[in-house]
């Protein structure tokens, strides 16, 4: 008996031995602790626009996507690419994104929207724009079909809903100018001029296509004694707001334009949707498609809700008095 307990004490190995001789067998081994989890895969996006990346659209964007409960750098990542203010760009930066593959692109006004189309018939978009049966972009409002839909802002109607502010606002105008991009389409055109007879107001288009086109255009309001200026919808024009805002203050004609920055930047007026507002709306819709929702099936949405802001400041360095008819309706008014 003394002999085998002193065999077996001859067989106990060491568990640090046992280990070392599994891993050169090669076995399997399973960790002691929990298992190890692989990190999530955050969804990968990516905003397209002919903007610079000072635009306040980058903020509202965050914003919008914070709101759906997405963090940038946490819970999802975007590849923000800006075509300062040069289109030209847009299909390179279109592609770009693809080569990245994003799980679905943003994409502002049309050449943006345009050059995404051409680059993925696949990858979701989620666009926003003036117009986006009238542009061509998708088959109808309630079935857009294809890879996009988005947020259509109805810019044909809020031009003339621009043009007739203006008038109540300044009622002996008779010579308005509308600052118009002919890349953001004709259909802008047709109701705005049949406004503008209905007003009595002699209307002016100015094309401006390039940023060198606008010292043409604004010499041509000098010689037409232009009285107002209605800036029609672009993503070009609003990125170029300053230039425009500049020649407005030097010329000391009063100007109506599309989103509240403008205005709050110091043009006479602003009318349209709220730009936080539309990314909300454009978060949303892209919250579905990460989640499965096919773009085909997503009716494009368009805004309810309108702002009329009118700055004062401006009204007064111009000599203006603003009816307070229409100050009542403002909401907002910068003093």
């Amino acid at each position: 008996m003394r002999r085998l307990r002193s065999a077996e004490r001859g067989l106990r190995i060491r568990p640090a031995a046992i280990w070392v001789a599994v891993l050169a067998l090669g076995f399997p081994v399973k960790p002691l602790t929990a298992d190890a989890q692989p990190a999530a895969r955050i969804p990968r996006i990516g905003v397209l626009q002919v903007w610079s990346s000072a635009d306040p659209v980058v903020e509202h964007v965050r914003q919008g996507l914070r709101e759906v409960g997405y963090v940038e750098g946490q819970t999802i990542a975007i590849e923000f690419r800006w075509a300062e203010g040069k289109a030209d760009r847009l299909p390179a930066l279109a592609d770009d994104l693809v080569q990245r593959k994003v799980d679905a692109i943003i994409a502002f006004g049309d050449p943006a929207i345009r050059a995404a189309q051409r680059a993925t018939k696949t990858i979701p978009i989620v666009a926003t724009t003036d117009d986006l049966v009238g542009s061509g972009l998708v088959s109808s409002f309630t079935k857009p079909g294809g890879n996009i839909t988005g947020v259509s802002i109805l810019a044909s109607e809020l031009n003339v809903k621009r043009l007739q502010l203006l008038k109540e606002a300044l009622p002996r105008v008779t010579r308005v100018a509308a600052l118009w991009d002919p890349g953001s389409g004709t259909f802008h055109l047709g109701g705005l001029e049949v406004a503008a007879r209905t007003l009595g107001i002699e209307l002016k288009i100015l094309e401006v296509r390039r940023p060198e086109d606008f010292r043409q255009a604004f010499e041509a309001a000098k010689k037409t004694r232009t009285e107002a200026l209605n800036v029609l919808a672009s993503p070009f024009l609003h990125g170029n707001r300053q230039t425009i805002l500049k020649f407005s203050a030097k010329n000391r004609l009063p100007a109506i334009y599309q989103w509240r920055e403008s205005a709050e930047a110091g043009g006479l007026m602003s009318y349209g949707p709220s730009l936080s507002d539309m990314m909300r709306d454009t978060a949303t819709m892209l919250e579905k498609i990460l989640k499965g929702a096919r773009p085909a099936d997503l009716p494009v949405e368009q805004p309810t809700k309108f702002e009329l802001v009118i700055n004062l400041k401006t009204a007064k360095t111009l000599g203006l008095s603003i009816p307070q008819s229409v100050l009542g309706r403002a909401d907002e008014v910068i003093r």
